[in-house]
């Protein structure tokens, strides 16, 4: 008998055994001849005060006329056990379980002949033995769990009726077989633990420590085909000496349980991993990511053109689309395989592609499935399933899983669709906005960058402006819209344009923000729609920052305010770096601040950088870093604008775009030679205005310019004129030989002329009305001590034109 059935003998062994049990003999007459020691115990009778006694004494009459004591003949079978109230010697009940057996012992033996004997254990005892013998049972015969029993060198000694179903043998044919030879191809897959079955089982008979719900997986013995899992657990066995004599295994098939929960793992997956971009071929590799190999061998993406280009998907018209594979990924790839380009794609007719595209449903064989991408309307694309391994058909579920993985993914690339579409759209609004080619300014030279923000941001709002002003200065403009999309480069256009038409009134700086601060602030009371936003959304050029200079390369001033916006970086000509102590100024569209302007002089030779804080912020370093690392850039400033544009970009986003749009304008500055400038002080009074013709027809023919003697003196003429007849003080006048003729006459009044159509019979009011068609332009700008009236003419055809500025 081996360990197993010695153990096994010995359970069977139950409370009525006599061996153990509390025994009675009695006579024919039911009297008392036989008590052991185990009935005392039972029932606390001695017995020499038993002996004699009828059944009656300890077992009353109507318990002792059941059915464990029939009235027949001496029999040697004993008879089944029946619950019995028993007394006790000190009165007490007992709850008891007793049986009998007849004696058959020979005739002639002396003294009362024993006829029966009873058999008497406690009830709770017997009770409790039964159930587990009845759990026993169970075990064997009745469970769904796989029991089985190996011996120290593994081997099989035992096995319940579920284990031996799944092996698919009659026990005797595989007692004393190895475990690893029942299941040969099968490994555990519960992370820690080793993958082979004597590994496990050694490791349990090593240790004395149990292995719960380790997951099998393996083909099933008895019916080869698709791979099973079981819930496998051990634990170590011991003889009542406590010697080791096994180990016992129970396994529980949970192959639709853990399908299922793989199954539910996998569309968490694609919730977390699919559409963490708004790129859609990215959005299409975490699909077939996700679905490999896990689900599929091979996944294949392929997108309508027109979808992949952000417009709708393309109509049927009797034909399919074009299609184009954005990603494909097998079983065997290694995870950073270099996935391919976008490549055109075509399908025969017939085929499952084919028949899916043309009926927009889902299509499948034995092993592959062909699932459309829908989201709202015709097919975006086709998800194609293959599968190389056991099973190779897709069940009820796995359709329904296809199904949600498909449709979850074309969620995402519509949203990545609608996204590559505005992203287009605004990154075109944007660079038609932005100015192309900045026009050739003698007061600076110039260089700018901007670097549109990544495709996961989207197009931003900055910009930046060169704008020519009156008396050779220029307009140094930059600006950050907040936000991303058409929205913010719909604003930023209308800003733009609105700073270009404030910046030719000729408005100072801090005037111009004040201005520009109003209209912004207008726009939100009175709830304007920006464009392409949805009417009554707020206005995103609220909190929109600008930084606004002006340079006058006669005096070499240089004249700035800042709404909210960083200041500029300033090199001077030995190379010195600073930014300028520019009060910031609250963000357009707040109000409840003024704005401030700081004058500072910038030598000829200076550099001044202006710039959007995508350029120097990132994600990885502050701003105060950035700042640091343009100024090293800058330091090289003799070097051309041009590359230090680019080294600036290199230095401050070596990655490319960052996650908002920069922009980067240099200037260098330059100095208008002396012998482009002529200016004189002339007296209020009426002769100022034949000393001011002679003045300006002798500067005249210095430079050459004779030809424009007559307009010139008209010109001159008309405006000193309305200067000594309006206004009070000195005068003055000055001519600037740049690109043009430009004729300037300031005083200290505040009323800008205008022009007027004269009557017939007017005396005046003719004259603005004749210099206006004598130049090519006019205007007026004011300072903190009068106005100017300018003129701008065009240089005779033949005349080479003035030299470039010095510096």
């Amino acid at each position: 008998m081996n360990a197993w059935n010695a153990a096994e003998s010995a359970g069977s062994r139950g409370p009525l055994d006599v061996t153990r049990a509390a025994t009675v003999v009695l006579d024919a007459q039911g009297l008392v001849v036989g008590w052991s020691p185990a009935a005392r115990r039972l029932l606390g009778y001695s017995p020499e005060e038993i002996v004699g006694r009828p059944l009656e004494t300890f077992l009353p009459a109507a318990e002792a006329a059941g059915p464990a004591f029939p009235d027949r003949g001496p029999e040697t079978s004993w008879d089944g056990s029946e619950p019995r109230t028993a007394r006790h010697r000190d009165g007490r009940l007992l709850p008891v379980a007793v049986t009998s057996c007849a004696l058959s012992l020979p005739a002639a033996a002396p003294g009362p002949a024993p006829a029966r004997i009873l058999v008497v254990a406690a009830l709770d005892a017997q009770q409790k033995w039964e159930s587990q013998q009845a759990m026993l049972e169970g075990l064997a015969t009745q469970s769904p769990v796989g029991l089985g029993i190996y011996d120290t060198d593994l081997r099989v000694t035992w096995a319940n009726a579920a284990f031996v179903k799944e092996i698919g043998l009659p026990l005797r044919e595989f007692l004393g077989t190895r475990a690893e030879a029942l299941y040969p191809d099968g490994q555990f897959v519960t992370e820690g633990y080793p993958r082979t079955l004597d590994a496990v089982m050694n490791r349990v008979l090593e240790t004395g420590e149990p292995v719960l719900d380790l997951h099998f997986l393996g083909q099933q013995p008895s019916e080869p085909g698709p791979d099973h899992v079981w819930s496998c657990s051990y634990y170590r066995l011991h003889d009542p000496g406590g010697q080791v004599i096994g180990v016992c295994e129970d396994a529980f098939d949970i192959t639709d349980r853990y399908l299922a929960q793989r199954r539910l793992n996998l569309l968490v997956a694609a919730g977390s991993r699919i559409g963490t971009t708004l790129d859609m071929a990215v959005t299409a590799r975490e699909m077939t990511e996700v679905a490999v190999p896990d689900f599929a061998t091979r996944v294949t993406v392929d997108l309508v053109q027109s979808v992949l280009e952000g417009e709708e998907p393309e109509p049927g018209n009797g034909r399919l689309p074009t299609l184009v594979r954005v990603a494909t990924r097998s079983g065997s790839d290694p995870p950073d395989a270099v996935p391919h380009s976008p490549y055109r794609v075509e399908y025969p007719p017939g085929s499952l592609p084919y028949r899916s595209l043309s009926s927009g449903g889902m299509v499948r064989e034995e092993s592959s499935m062909v699932v459309p991408l829908r989201a709202g309307g015709a097919a975006m694309g086709l998800v194609t399933f293959v599968r190389w391994t056991q099973p190779s058909v897709f069940d009820k579920g796995e359709i329904e899983l296809a199904d949600e993985l498909v449709t979850r993914t074309a969620v995402c690339l519509d949203n990545a669709r609608r996204f590559t579409r505005e992203h287009a759209a605004a990154l075109t609004l944007q660079r038609n906005l932005l100015p192309q080619h900045l026009p050739e300014q003698s007061a600076v030279d110039l260089a700018h960058r901007y670097l549109p923000s990544d495709d996961r941001a989207g197009v931003g709002g900055d910009w930046f402006d060169v704008i020519g002003l009156s008396g050779t200065r220029v307009g140094l403009v930059v600006g950050d819209v907040v936000g991303h999309g058409l929205e913010a480069a719909a604003t930023m256009g209308r800003l733009r344009t609105t700073v270009r038409a404030l910046a030719r009134l000729d408005l100072s700086p801090d005037e111009l923000l004040s201005r520009l601060d109003d209209l912004v602030g207008q726009n939100a009371e009175n709830g304007a729609e920006p464009v392409g936003t949805d009417a009554g959304a707020d206005d995103v050029a609220t909190g929109v920052t600008c930084l606004y200079a002006v340079y006058d390369p006669v005096s070499r001033h240089c004249t700035m305010a800042r709404a909210g916006h960083l200041p500029p970086a300033v090199i001077d000509a030995d190379g010195g770096l600073y930014f300028p102590d520019l009060p910031a100024g609250p963000p357009l569209g707040l109000g409840g601040l003024p704005f401030e302007s700081l004058e500072i002089e910038l030598p000829a030779g200076s550099l001044i950088a202006l710039f959007t804080n995508g350029l120097v912020a990132a994600p990885h370093r502050d701003i105060e870093e950035g700042l640091e690392v343009l100024g090293r850039v800058l330091g090289e400033h003799r070097r051309p604008l041009e590359e230090l544009c680019d080294r600036a970009l290199d230095a401050l986003l070596p990655g490319g775009p960052a996650a908002d749009d920069s922009a980067l304008l240099l200037v260098r500055t330059r100095e208008l030679d002396a012998r482009q400038v002529a200016a004189w002080e002339l007296p209020a009074e009426p002769a100022a205005v034949g000393s001011a013709r002679e003045l300006a027809t002798g500067q005249l023919r210095e430079w050459g310019l004779e030809e424009l003697s007559y307009a010139t003196e008209l010109v001159v003429s008309e405006l000193v004129t309305n200067a000594v007849r309006h206004a009070s003080g000195p005068l003055h006048l000055r001519l600037l030989r740049d690109l043009h003729l430009l004729t300037e006459v300031s005083d200290t009044g505040h009323t800008s002329p205008h022009l007027r159509h004269a009557a017939s019979d007017d005396e005046g009011g003719r004259g603005l009305f004749i210099v206006a068609q004598l130049v090519q332009r006019w205007g007026t700008r004011y300072t903190p001590y009068g106005k100017t009236i300018w003129t701008e003419q065009a240089f005779p055809p033949q005349y080479p034109g003035a030299p470039r500025p010095a510096g």
